[in-house]
């Protein structure tokens, strides 16, 4: 389950970035904004797996 979870954040990181960046690029701010979020989603979804990961040890 763990490995999960980490391979869903690392997916929402580089989906929210690349959105990120193709939208900075035809100046869409909008898209950019919703590129943001969706990589700041996949931070905070790998800082609690790097928590837990922290306690079972």
């Amino acid at each position: 389950m763990a490995r999960d979870e980490k391979a869903k954040a690392k997916m929402e990181q580089v989906k929210g970035k690349t959105k990120e960046a193709s939208a900075r690029a035809v100046g869409n701010e909008s898209k950019s904004g919703e590129g943001r979020a969706e990589r700041a989603k996949g931070d905070l979804r790998q800082a609690k797996e790097k928590a837990k990961d922290a306690f079972r040890k």
